[in-house]
């Protein structure tokens, strides 16, 4: 949002500085235009002056003399004429002769003045041509043509403009200062607020938006911004202060109560196993059933500590930058296969593995380990016995892709929608029991480094999950 609000003032300030630097660029030539135009008639008039003179008095030496002194002065040649067009001074080397001095010197025993029209730019280079008749009043006694340079003209035209330049220059740093300044001023609030709602969406205390909120209701210094802007942060302050500490209250009694129930469970669990050798054996069958419950207790308290972390841990990584983390997928699934090969060999199933070449995954080893865990001890357990349990490392653009398909009974469409809701488990599954909480904590882990968890039917039957996380980028910046 900054950029924008600064972009949009600084095209009106580039707008404003252009609506007043170009029309003063062009008053700028015009007015230099205008001076070397009233200088040169004035020259002329002098000549025609001179010439009317001359005619009338029939000598003509002063305006020869005048002129030359004015070319060898000034540069600039000039052509005298009579009512004949006879040349009466010519210097410079411009001639009567030619062809433009010629219809210029027509024009002017027609009693028409010739000023150059249009303005000088400073990259004007070359002349002007001036004409004017002599005499008086209708009277034609001459025609005086001047030849002016423009070099000195497009000099200070050139000078001008750099100094409008400059100014120009310097007024629109001062704006892009002011855009600067005003918009962080603005923007600063909103910055904040933005912040604050990534990291109340995310689970997490947007701790630092609420420490200004305290700075200011303790009377410490106010934060920036308009104050419509400072009260709309601060009432925002107040509410993610109560939502986070009830979002974060409901995570650690998750997570408290699992931890404490430790105890409680080890306990009963020796004293369980302290009254095995004094149970008759018709009891047998009661005993193996209290261990198996004991065990699944274990195993959801073990699930839910591990989902309370993966929630936390996703979102920690929304509002942190952990770009640096990364492994090799390969590598993963490799050691995974070394793990669980002997596993699936003793429940009759069999494992393979796949992975062409290194994919470095933004992920950590020990998230992409777990994610790898649930699935193929999914696989494992719901294939059935003699299923095929495939494992597979590749790169699909820039993502990096771990695959576990099995050839079992698979999950229809709507159990493939509700197959990551917690505790969820199908009531066509006859293997062991699980707590329905390992593809959700798949997906949270997945979802907190942007990845996502994809579950279809495998061809020509059975379940194929694939875990997606975005691949690492190279030091080139490529994945």
């Amino acid at each position: 949002m900054r950029t924008r609000v600064q972009t949009a003032l600084l095209l009106f300030a580039v707008l404003a500085v252009a609506a007043f630097a170009i029309p003063l660029l062009l008053f700028t030539a015009s007015d230099r235009t205008q001076q070397l135009v009233l200088a040169r008639s004035a020259d002329l008039d002098r000549f025609a002056s001179l010439m009317d003179q001359a005619v009338a008095t029939g000598d003509t030496s002063a305006v020869t003399a005048e002129a030359r002194r004015y070319t060898q002065f000034y540069g600039e040649p000039l052509v005298v004429t009579d009512t004949s067009r006879s040349p009466v001074v010519q210097t410079g080397g411009m001639r009567a002769a030619d062809p433009a001095v010629a219809r210029l010197i027509d024009a002017a025993l027609r009693n028409q003045t010739t000023h150059p029209t249009g303005s000088l730019h400073a990259w004007s280079r070359g002349y002007r041509m001036f004409a004017e008749p002599a005499g008086t009043g209708t009277r034609v006694s001459g025609a005086v043509v001047l030849r002016a340079s423009v070099r000195t003209a497009a000099y200070d035209v050139t000078w001008r403009w750099a100094a409008v330049l400059a100014g120009t220059a310097l007024v629109a740093v001062a704006c892009t200062v002011l855009a600067r300044v005003a918009t962080d001023w603005v923007v600063s609030p909103l910055r904040r607020l933005d912040r604050a709602v990534g990291q109340l969406a995310a689970g997490l205390p947007p701790e630092r938006t609420l420490a200004h909120s305290r700075r200011r209701s303790s009377g410490g210094t106010p934060s920036g911004g308009p104050p419509e802007l400072r009260q709309l942060a601060a009432g925002f302050n107040r509410m993610a202060s109560t939502v986070s500490a009830a979002l974060e209250q409901q995570r650690r009694l998750v997570a408290d109560t699992s931890h404490q129930m430790r105890n409680p469970m080890a306990a009963l669990r020796l004293r369980v196993d302290t009254l095995r050798t004094h149970l008759p054996t018709s009891a047998d069958r009661t005993y193996t059933g209290v261990t198996t419950e004991l065990d699944r207790l274990e195993i959801l308290l073990d699930d839910l500590l591990a989902l309370a972390a993966a929630e936390h841990r996703a979102g920690e990584l929304t509002v942190t930058d952990a770009s640096d983390a990364r492994c090799d997928a390969s590598a993963v699934a490799a050691a995974q296969h070394q793990r669980w090969e002997p596993v699936a060999r003793h429940t009759g199933a069999r494992l393979t593995t796949r992975s062409a070449r290194p994919v470095m995954a933004a992920c950590t080893d020990r998230e992409l380990v777990q994610i790898t865990d649930i699935l193929l001890d999914n696989a494992i357990k719901y294939a059935g016995q003699g299923a095929e349990i495939t494992l597979s490392c590749t790169a699909e653009g820039r993502h990096a892709v771990l695959t576990v398909t099995d050839d079992g009974p698979g999950l229809d469409t709507e159990e493939l929608a509700q197959a990551t809701t917690r505790f969820w488990r199908s009531a066509r599954q006859n293997g062991p029991s699980g707590t329905g909480l390992g593809l959700a904590i798949a997906e949270q882990l997945l979802a907190g480094r942007g990845g996502r968890l994809e579950l279809g039917p495998a061809q020509p039957r059975g379940l194929r999950a694939r875990a997606i996380v975005p691949r690492a980028l190279t030091d080139g910046g490529a994945p």
